[in-house]
């Protein structure tokens, strides 16, 4: 028989005499959920504590590899350090020897009523915005704490994140998202291989760097979370293939697209967020899962996203959920061509238990293994379908007793006292005390005293981010079971808005608004890429933590810097009108003036005058005044009558003194003014003349 025929059939047989097993004298089996390659997980109770749990033992094959039992053992000490509400607790680990000598490792986990988010995924496709943040601050939440007690979860995806009632049966109980398997991913992946070329983990979820060198850390970590919250919001997965070697391969060779290039509507704070998680720069994400929320909480800040409620999948309240088993698992303990060969069945066999007509996940996306060098191959081998979703146990009819009567007599009983104490007192509880305490955790307290709890995060000057500042009704004052209790959660002091250059003011004034502060329009500037009037930038600048309704400046733009008219001086007509249009001005001419500061034809000045700086918004008109001074020419030596001629052609006139007698010969011996003196048009030239 093929060895991976043999493990399924070892597999069910011995689930199918665990039933009823009691392990390590505690722990009773009851009924299955969900099987796998690794490992089977059961419906139980912890019968010293009296309370179900869930159950999950290993493969045999595990169990007979000691370095794995330690490792196990380790890492679930590890994971049982986590005491946090939104992480699925780990009770207890152990093995159990039976009677065949054989070793049962298992671990004992909190159970969980409800369904996965895959399944809420299936469900509705995208989940919209609101619901999407609401659902994803735990599963960060989760992953804060976890990377704070310095555990890499290795494994975030879909199939990992829980969702169910806190109250099971109860239709309207507070619903809570929880991360399961912390470590156990690590533990598996040291078990029968040494080969740093193998890869463990989901396929779709995957970072780049966890496929080509193997590494996992909190942003390996950061990156698939990234993922997954690029699937709520659109319904999928960035990257889909035939075969989970093209699906790793995409993660390592393109960039994430933003979501909005699949659901237009989702906006651009929640494109960048997924882009940062999700860069193949591990250095460029944020550095951990705390980093990761707290970015998440600013973005939900500044869009105003608040509190929704996250529906159970499929409205089960009473059927406990649990997380797709491990894949390919033979894979990792075979020979390179035997896993090679073997994929295909071993991925089938992990499918038992699926209940029929169940819809599972198509593609590859369970938990796998593979050979980084087959990155490069062509691999044609179709998906098959990978997690194993819970499975109910079959219910027996109990049989009846003889002393079945004495029984339902002392319930009667028992339920009509019970029924005395609930009416009388019950029925009430005290509403905790949790001024200060942490948000998640006052939540869990609200719900531990059998009430409701609904946030109100309101902005506060002096409480820390995500701590209570009050209850209604207020602590230590009696509630009925099941009522709402509201608390109010600070949301730290309001941070200024980012404001983008060219920004109408009502648009601006309306962000700072919306996060309690006061705006005010402030100096204004020249700024020739902004246009005039619209806002330049804020002061202070964006994400300065600021007491309530302090006051943030908006800087306008006065537009472009106003240009100088150049100066033309000196000029002739012709070239001044050429540089003054050069310079964006409309040149025209004024009424000609005298100067003798320049030669006639040349511009005496302009209006306004040179060096003037216009608005760009101004008036562009600039008007020339042109010299009509004449030079007076030099007429010593000539006749009289040639001077004469030659002065009106100038358009000057001549008077003439002559020295003792006139004569046809007479000479101009001097002249005033002088020549080339610049003299108006017009000007009376005096000729002294002598025969």
């Amino acid at each position: 028989m093929p060895a991976v025929l043999r493990t399924i059939a070892i597999v069910e047989d011995r689930g199918a005499h665990l039933i009823g097993t009691l392990l390590e004298q505690r722990y009773r089996v009851d009924a299955s959920l969900a099987r796998g390659g690794m490992s089977a997980v059961y419906r139980g109770l912890d019968t010293r504590l009296d309370r179900p749990v869930a159950i999950k033992v290993m493969d045999q094959r595990f169990a007979d590899d000691r370095s794995f039992v330690e490792r196990f053992e380790r890492e679930a000490r590890s994971a049982a350090k986590i005491h946090h509400p939104n992480v699925v607790a780990v009770h207890d680990q152990g093995v159990d020897s039976s009677a065949s000598g054989q070793q049962l490792v298992f671990l004992v986990m909190e159970l969980v009523n409800g369904g996965t988010l895959r399944d809420l995924v299936m469900d509705r496709g995208a989940l919209g915005v609101p619901l999407a943040c609401n659902v994803f601050e735990p599963v960060l939440s989760a992953l804060a704490a976890a990377h704070g007690a310095g555990l890499i979860h290795r494994d975030v995806k879909p199939e990992n994140v829980l969702i169910g009632r806190q109250r099971a049966g109860q239709e309207g109980a507070p619903t809570v998202v929880k991360v399961g398997d912390f470590g156990l991913v690590r533990a598996v992946s040291s078990a029968g291989t040494t080969n740093s070329s193998v890869i463990l983990g989901t396929v779709a979820y995957l970072s780049p760097e966890q496929v080509t060198t193997g590494a996992a850390t909190a942003r390996g970590d950061v990156y698939s979370a990234g993922i997954v919250l690029y699937e709520m919001l659109t319904g999928r997965p960035p990257y889909t293939g035939d075969t989970a070697l093209s699906v790793a391969y995409r993660h390592v060779n393109d960039d994430v697209p933003p979501p909005s290039a699949t659901v237009p509507e989702i906006p651009k704070e929640l494109d960048d967020l997924v882009l940062r998680a999700t860069s193949r720069d591990p250095a460029a994400r944020p550095a951990d899962g705390a980093a990761f929320l707290a970015e998440l909480r600013q973005v939900r800040s500044e869009l105003g996203i608040g509190t929704v409620h996250v529906p159970v999948p499929g409205h089960a309240t009473d059927e406990p959920a649990w997380p797709a088993e491990h894949e390919d698992l033979d894979r990792l303990l075979e020979s390179p061509q035997e896993r090679t060969d073997q994929m295909p069945v071993v991925a089938g066999a992990t499918a038992i238990g699926r209940p029929a007509g169940g819809s599972g996940t198509v593609g590859p996306q369970g938990t796998r293994s593979m050979l980084r060098v087959e990155l490069g191959q062509a691999v044609s081998t179709p998906p098959v379908p990978d997690d194993v979703p819970p499975r109910a146990a079959p219910r027996q009819r109990p049989r009846r007793r003889p002393w079945l009567w004495a029984i339902i007599g002392v319930l009667v009983l028992a339920l009509a006292g019970t029924g005395i104490w609930w009416f009388a007192a019950g029925r009430w509880t005290e509403v905790p005390q949790l001024a200060g305490r942490d948000s998640f955790a006052a939540e869990q307290a609200v719900t531990d005293a059998k009430l409701t709890p609904k946030i109100n995060r309101v902005r506060h000057n002096t409480a820390p981010a995500n701590t209570v500042i009050n209850t209604t009704p207020p602590g230590g004052e009696s509630a009925l079971r099941g009522d709402e209790v509201i608390l109010t959660v600070s949301a730290g002091m309001p941070v200024v808005p980012g404001a983008r250059p060219g920004a109408p003011v009502p648009e601006v004034e309306a962000l700072i608004r919306a996060v309690e502060l006061d705006p005010m329009r402030g100096d204004q500037v020249y700024d020739s890429a902004v246009p005039k009037g619209a806002v330049v930038r804020v002061d202070p600048q964006p994400g300065t933590q600021l007491p309530i309704g302090a006051r943030v400046s908006l800087v306008l733009s006065k537009g472009p810097e106003p240009k100088p008219i150049p100066p033309v001086a000196g000029k002739t007509r012709d070239e001044a009108f050429k540089a003054l249009q050069a310079a964006g001005f409309e040149p025209y001419d004024l009424p000609q003036e005298f100067s003798d500061e320049v030669d006639g034809g040349q511009v005496i000045r302009t209006s306004p005058t040179g060096g003037t700086k216009i608005d760009s918004d101004g008036n562009r008109r600039v008007g020339v005044v042109v010299n009509n001074a004449i030079t007076v020419p030099d007429v010593k030596g000539m006749r009289v009558a040639d001077a004469q001629k030659t002065l009106a052609d100038a358009g000057l006139t001549a008077q003439v003194r002559h020295v003792f007698v006139q004569t046809d010969g007479s000479q101009v011996v001097s002249q005033d003014p002088s020549s080339e003196s610049k003299v108006a048009k017009g000007t009376t030239i005096t000729l002294l003349a002598l025969p």
